[in-house]
């Protein structure tokens, strides 16, 4: 009986998440990622502006990399 119930305070706090490290880490990657598409996306945009045509597809085009840029930015700046 002692067993078990050391067994089930062992498992309590090894689950609890005083060990979990790894979702820092992850979160920590996310970020990374995502500011990294966020200055893609940002140079994407305005190198497409420069070179852009008069159409509505270059202006869907550009409103997708505008989107994607607002998308990433937001994440990586996210506390």
């Amino acid at each position: 009986m002692k067993k078990m119930i050391l067994l089930a305070l062992v498992s309590t706090f090894a689950f609890s998440g005083f060990f979990n490290t790894d979702q820092a880490e992850a979160e920590k990657a996310q970020k990374e990622e995502a500011a990294r598409l966020c200055k893609v996306f940002t140079m994407k945009a305005e190198k497409y502006k420069e070179t852009m045509r008069h159409d509505e597809y270059a202006q869907k085009t550009l409103a997708t990399y505008v989107a994607k840029e607002k998308k990433f930015c937001e994440a990586a700046n996210r506390s």
